[in-house]
């Protein structure tokens, strides 16, 4: 429908300002005339735009990995025209399934640079292991007549296109401002290299823009040398012609032929109604992938299906055949099913004919057969299941029938779709920038974009006449198996169950464009203006629009037109749901005829490409609702989606084509352009979407509330029932009983500190990004996971263990079920179905202990070590491998909690030859995956986490009288100390581990990464080190990784990048990106801890200070620098120009766990332990005073604690509800007795 990527080539009047495209993508503008010409060895495109004619020729050289786009200007016009050509390609430089599954990762490895003196960028991936092969890529420009100016260039995307622009009106293009010239580590690289050319009279310019690829840097500097001349062109043009001729004769095929099979082809990639059976058919026949594995067909790549039932119609067979050979020729993958339907009969001269022809085929030698996948099945129809048969049929791509004719015959017989065209591109009117923005009173932290409000329960973005979002500030609204999230434009997809493998509408991954799954539209059905409630997809200058993000909600609100909007959306606590409450009101004073339609992409799957193909739709008969089903989808596909005007709705469309429109967008879809009614058409074999349309009428001052539903069911009857409840339900008490159930959850524990923003934090967002997104979405931006990391959500339970216990417990339990009967781990695992991947990372196993050791301390549940749980079964790792993904059994063997932990404690005692535990191929850090591939590589990190773990595990130990296993513990510890002391330390801090080999990693010694954050803070936090030691240690952190000006503080320096040790796929990412040597914060949380456990309170709150998103973003500057969430805490921020000071990926994180447990737990030394409240605060000498309220079960606890001494720790006298307490570290009793205590302690 929209087909709107690929590489492009932009030209722009720079007299008139007036712009198009070579082709008619992307710009969309209306040419005077326009033909395109595909023929073997070329594409050709030819434009007339008033008196310029614009010929674009796209050819591959046959000789060299490279590919050329000439575009030819011609002025037949009386004046001398400039014209800028810009060429565009968004760089991926890895596999497709790389770019789709995870862009904004795949993205990170790409570097770029210049070489002005030869006009060429050049672009690498960095390689994330060696056995990934190295790639280089160039781009340059030859011109053909006068060049005017220097050349510009841009490889950064956020640069060129214009945070929440597309590439249909690029900025760098639009406004006519100069490229940038950006290179390096851009993050979302692309190549754009323009030339200015003049074009007298009656004259042509051309300009040829190759891009080409080699294995080296010199190789790919070799070719574009080569390829830049004039003459390379031609050179290219005519190898091409003649590679043409020689493989066509090599098939067998003319140039007629040949045109059929692209034209088939084209119905293989872009599959549409035409070539596929009716839509009963394909509803009827729509199953999942299994069904064809039988027959040996995976499913996997496009099917073509050919019914033949005739020997006389063998024609099509043999041509199919050869198509087949012609698609592997060219790389295109398809699997050719000839369907033999004959009735069964004892002659079987049909089937013996087709096997005869296939044999023939396959015995020829096949151009390109070495790296073409496909296959050609021939099957009978009498020995397949009518299931077999019906999914084949279903998931066809193309179905060619051989009673029908030649192929030719039946190509030329397609009826052409019905298509509408999309409307002309909506030209938005410049902003006044000079126009004031009306600010909410009372906003605390504002920065220029928003602030926070209500006692910061939300967070107010405010988005005024040419302002953006540096990026997407969103929010994750969820319930423990529903939830979708959304940014302050309105982006933002739902989720069921799974939010990787089930999206309901599209995960957007892209920070630039962040284009909409989702939308609501207002129409004025009198003037047919188009507007909507958020900032995308329709942006309108001339109003503000304000979001506020809460916890369990968002809220945007729009004044235009003469009509305020307003639309709440959030999900109930249980159901999965997704409840979307538009307002609308008339303040224009007249009266007003309007229209909503309610617009989703479905998805119903991990992505449109893989799922589209098989969703069917459907208006449910009983509700007037629009339903939708993937049965393609193995684990999901049972189950239905919905949506839902609340029953207003009186038009709708299941077409995505019939709603946008052939090549139309989303901020001016066809089917609200004119005056046509939507055509209620629904069904199989669409581009689906569900489009869902109202009339509304109000009176000047009214008020009409629109309900929009979309949600997801087991079954068509469930989702009934879920939509007539939700219809008849008090939607005003379904909100009521979401803000109220994060409010009951967040409020456990509230703190009032001098630091406004740790209040903040500590007291709503940090707990609740915990909870709502690491927890139950398992999904956020930057991330779409969907499963459960074993360390992961072990780390993010520790920290609800005081708020939420009963979940924090849950969790152990589901964790534990994950192991295997050896004592290793799933690394990670999706639900529902189980299947994960089985590593040798080194810290899992323990994880599970520690976990548990810290929910039993902190609730005095001893009785959860006790609770039964099986094990897990499945196929062993082999010698030389790193991990293996499958789906494990469960295992007849079941054992209690307390042997899960004690067993992944067992099996991690294993040392190597400085006797300190072995890294395995990682432990906290997953990307020193190579460190200790060989078996032999050790960890000191480790050897600290396990120490404390063995130390906090060894007494529950006791008390089942495990005594000869607590004393093996014990005796290990005791080693293990002092192999740490002996071989771990450095001199002036600890060392990081050991290589295979034994070289030091985090060592005086080392080029790279000389020193790391996290052997340091735990060998505090375990309370193993040397206290002298320690003391040296983190004052080595705050000298080296500490960096002020910036206001970083760095997992380790100096990051990974030349050197020829390899510590794993870290080595990767670029310097000072991620864990690469920038600021991770999981692990600066660790230092927050250890600073405080030391004593140090000043310098562990300037810490926690520091990494507070808040104090990132407190003014406009800051927020342009750091670009992500002042809500939410991210994983990480950049440490390297020119992206110093940046945020990494927010929200699914363990960073804000982690964060609110350093504030609570380090800093404020508030700690549950059992019916006991230990209170050891050590806090900054200059802070007068702070205040924590908890909520103990029926009782509340009033908590103040002052410091009239100015000093960082020490308890000089305490009392609770007036009567004083113990001297020293302070334990509060607590009662569950529905009273209010008070508790007062003075430090000194």
């Amino acid at each position: 429908t929209r087909d709107d990527w690929g590489g492009y080539v932009f030209l722009r009047d720079v007299e008139s300002g007036e712009l198009w495209s070579a082709g008619y993508q992307p710009s969309g503008v209306e040419p005077d005339s326009y033909e395109v010409t595909f023929t073997e060895d070329r594409a050709e495109f030819a434009r007339h735009d008033g008196t310029i004619t614009t010929t674009f020729d796209v050819v591959v050289s046959p000789e060299d990995n490279a590919e050329v786009r000439r575009v030819s200007v011609a002025n037949a016009g009386p004046r001398t025209r400039d014209i800028e050509l810009t060429s565009y390609a968004e760089l991926v430089l890895a596999p497709p399934a790389a770019d789709t599954t995870h862009p904004v990762f795949s993205k990170l490895f790409v570097q770029t640079e210049y070489l002005a003196k030869i006009g060429t960028i050049l672009a690498t991936r960095r390689r994330r292991s060696p056995a990934e092969p190295e790639i280089w890529a160039a781009h340059l420009a030859v011109v053909e007549g006068e060049a005017v100016g220097e050349p510009e260039i841009e490889t950064d995307r956020a640069r060129f296109l214009g945070r929440g622009r597309e590439v249909r009106a690029p900025i760098a293009v639009m406004d006519g401002r100069p490229l940038s010239n950006t290179v390096g580590t851009v993050l979302d690289s692309i190549f754009a290299l323009r030339h200015r050319v003049r074009v007298p009279p009656g004259r042509t310019v051309r300009i040829a823009f190759w891009t080409v690829v080699a294995s080296s840097r010199s190789d790919v500097l070799d070719l574009a040398d080569k390829h830049h001349d004039a003459t390379a062109f031609d050179r290219a043009a005519t190898l091409a012609w003649t590679q043409v001729q020689v493989q066509l004769g090599h098939l067998g095929v003319d140039r007629d032929q040949a045109s059929l099979f692209q034209r088939l082809a084209g119905h293989v990639l872009y599959a549409d109604p035409s070539m596929r059976p009716s839509s009963d058919t394909i509803r009827r026949g729509g199953g999942g992938p299994a069904v064809l594995w039988a027959q040996g067909i995976s499913g996997d790549i496009p099917i073509v299906l050919a019914r033949i039932d005739n020997v006389e119609d063998v024609a099509i067979v043999r041509q199919l055949l050869r198509a087949h050979e012609y698609w592997r020729m060219k790389h295109l993958a398809v699997d050719l099913v000839i369907l033999n339907e004959r009735a069964s009969s004892y002659i079987q001269d049909l089937q013996i004919a087709l096997e005869t022809l296939v044999r023939t085929s396959q015995s020829r030698p096949q151009i390109g057969a070495d790296v073409a996948r496909g296959s050609v099945f021939v099957l009978r129809a009498d020995l397949i299941s009518v299931e077999t048969r019906a999914l084949l049929l279903s998931m066809a791509r193309a179905v060619l029938i051989g009673r029908h004719g030649t192929l030719s015959e039946q190509l030329n017989h397609l009826q052409e779709a019905d298509t509408i065209a999309a409307p002309p591109p909506r030209r938005v009117p410049s902003a006044d920038v000079s126009q004031a923005l009306s600010v909410p009173q009372n906003l605390e932290f504002f920065n220029g974009l928003g602030g926070f409000a209500a006692d910061a329960r939300e967070y107010v973005t405010m988005l005024g006449a040419g302002r953006s979002m540096p990026a997407p500030w969103i929010n994750v609204v969820a319930n423990p198996s529903f939830g979708f999230q959304v940014a302050v434009e309105g982006s933002g997809y739902t989720w069921s169950i799974s939010s990787r493998e089930n999206q309901l509408t599209p995960w957007s991954n892209d920070p630039v464009t962040d284009r909409p799954g989702e939308v609501l539209y207002l129409r004025d059905e009198e003037s047919g203006e188009l507007w909507g409630p958020t900032a995308l997809p329709i942006r309108d200058e001339a109003a503000p629009y304000t979001a506020r993000h809460g916890q369990g909600y968002s809220r945007f609100e729009h004044t235009a037109h003469g009509i305020a909007l307003d639309l709440l959306q959030y999900v109930p606590l249980d159901d999965p749901i997704k409840i979307s409450r538009l307002t609308i009101r008339n303040t224009s004073g007249r009266s007003r005829r309007l229209s909503v339609t309610a617009y989703v992409e479905w998805v119903l799957g991990p992505s449109r490409g893989a799922s589209a193909l098989s969703v069917v739709t459907e208006l449910d008969p009983e509700t007037g609702a629009m339903l939708a089903r993937n049965p393609w989808n193995m684990t999901f596909g049972s189950r239905v989606a919905f949506a839902d005007l609340g029953g207003r709705q009186t038009a709708w469309t299941g077409d995505r084509r019939e709603f946008l429109g052939r090549n139309g967008t989303l901020d001016n879809p066809a089917a609200l352009a004119g005056e046509a009614l939507l055509s209620q058409r629904v069904g199989a074999g669409l581009d689906p979407c569900g489009a869902l349309q109202s009339p509304v009428e109000l009176k000047p001052g009214g008020t009409v509330e629109i309900v929009f539903f979309l949600g997801e069911a087991a079954t068509a009857a469930d989702a009934q029932s879920l939509i007539a409840r939700y219809r008849a339900a008090d939607l005003d008490a379904v909100l009521r009983e979401v803000v109220g159930y994060w409010d009951d959850v967040l409020g456990a524990v509230q703190v009032k500190t001098p630091d406004r923003s740790m209040d903040i934090m500590l007291n709503r967002w940090m707990l609740y990004q915990t909870l709502a997104c690491r927890m139950w979405a398992r999904s956020a931006f930057y991330q779409a996971s969907g499963a459960y990391g074993f360390r992961d959500q072990l780390q993010d339970g520790m920290a609800l263990a005081l708020s939420r216990p009963a979940l924090t417990r849950e969790h152990l339990l589901r964790a534990a079920a994950r192991q295997f009967v050896e004592g290793d781990v799933q690394h990670w695992w999706l639900p529902p179905s189980g299947q994960g991947v089985r590593t040798r990372v080194s810290d899992d196993r323990i994880w599970l202990a520690h976990a548990a050791a810290h929910y039993v301390e902190t609730t005095g549940d001893i009785a959860v070590l006790d609770e039964p749980i099986q094990f897990l079964e499945g196929q062993a790792l082999q010698s030389g491998e790193h991990d293996a993904y499958f789906q494990p059994v469960i295992a007849d063997e079941s054992a209690t909690l307390f042997e899960h932990c004690a067993r992944g404690l067992d099996q991690s005692l294993a040392v190597g030859e400085h006797d300190l535990p072995l890294i395995g191929t990682g432990d906290w850090n997953d990307g020193m995956n190579r460190v200790g591939e060989m078996g032999k590589g050790e960890s000191v990190w480790l050897g600290w986490f396990l120490h404390a773990t063995l130390a906090a595990f060894a007494p529950l130990a006791e008390t089942r009288d495990e005594r000869a296993r607590a004393a093996h513990w014990r005796a290990h510890m005791a080693a293990l100390q002092n192999a740490l002391e002996q071989n771990g330390w450095d001199g002036g801090w600890y060392r990081r581990g050991y290589y295979d080999d034994g070289t030091p990693l985090g060592s005086s010694t080392s080029g790279e990464c000389r020193i790391d954050s996290i052997a340091q803070s735990w060998g505090v936090i375990s309370g193993a080190a040397d206290p002298a030691r320690a003391l040296r240690a983190m004052a080595a952190v705050d000298e080296q990784l500490i960096n002020h000006g910036d206001g970083l503080a760095l997992l380790f320096t100096p990051p990974f990048d030349r050197m020829p040790l390899d510590p794993g796929y870290i080595k990767g990412y670029p310097p000072g990106i991620r864990e690469n040597g920038g600021q991770y914060n999981h692990a600066a949380t660790w230092s927050v801890h250890a600073f405080a456990a030391l004593g140090r309170g000043d310098k562990s709150a300037e810490l926690f200070s520091l990494m507070n998103p808040i104090n990132r973003t407190s003014t406009r500057a800051d927020v342009q620098r750091y670009k992500v969430e002042p809500y939410a805490v991210a994983a990480d921020v950049y440490s390297v120009a020119p992206h110093v000071g940046r945020g990494g990926w927010t929200w699914y994180t363990g960073s804000a766990g982690c964060l609110y447990r350093a504030g609570l737990e380090g800093i404020l030394g508030f700690r549950l332990q059992g019916a006991f409240l230990l209170l050891a605060p050590c806090i900054p000498k200059e802070w007068p005073r702070f205040e924590i309220v908890f909520k103990y079960r029926s009782a509340r606890y009033e908590i103040a604690v002052e410091n009239p001494r100015g000093v960082n720790r020490g308890v000089a006298s305490a009392e609770l509800d007036g009567k004083t307490l113990s001297e020293g570290v302070t334990r509060v009793p607590l009662a569950d007795d529905g009273q209010v205590h008070k508790v007062r302690m003075i430090l000194g």
